[in-house]
């Protein structure tokens, strides 16, 4: 019985081994007129880069004429204000691509390969109104919403699916809304 559970112990960290080390799958396509909006950050992996942000965080997208996505994100700091970000995002691929490119730095660094980050869209329901954002190597996670909160039921679902793709799940942390000023 011991042999057995051991055995069973290790065929589970096995696959989830190379379920990280499988390549990232993406949504077929992409409908880019349709995910333009915004959208409201549900839960993330932490990273540095939003580390002012405790609340109300938001992406919203807009397309331009010249085919690349305006994209602003907002969040609310500790002290109750709203502080934005702005970046450009470009499709990788057909027209249908659910692999993008996205730049926080100057447009006159556009240049440079390293400003340039992969946001990859992992999931999204038929109605476009929940999804989960990464990238390749599984270190940056988003998941979001078109409004404030999910039912908890999909939620769960979107992060089931997301452990199958080999994300560390335990990781996420929910965002809370807004936050009345101190």
């Amino acid at each position: 019985m011991k042999t057995l559970l051991s055995a069973a112990a290790l065929a589970l960290c096995c696959a989830g081994a190379l379920a990280a080390e499988a390549p990232l799958a993406t949504i077929a396509a992409l409908d880019v007129p349709r995910y333009m909006g915004t959208w409201h950050e549900i839960a993330k992996f932490p990273n540095s880069f939003q580390r002012k942000c405790v609340a109300a965080t938001t992406a919203t997208y807009a397309l331009q004429k010249d085919g690349t996505v305006q994209v602003v994100n907002r969040c609310q700091t500790a002290s109750g204000d709203m502080i934005e970000a702005t970046a450009e995002a470009r499709q990788v691929g057909a027209a249908t691509s659910p692999k993008l490119k996205v730049r926080f730095a100057p447009a006159w660094l556009s240049f440079l390969p390293m400003v340039w980050a992969d946001y990859w869209v992992l999931d999204i329901d038929d109605a476009y109104q929940l999804a989960a954002v990464g990238e390749p190597r599984r270190e940056y996670l988003w998941i979001l919403s078109r409004t404030p909160t999910v039912s908890p039921a999909a939620y769960e679902a979107l992060v089931d699916r997301l452990t199958r793709q080999g994300f560390d799940t335990s990781q996420l942390v929910k965002t809370p809304a807004a936050k009345p000023a101190p």
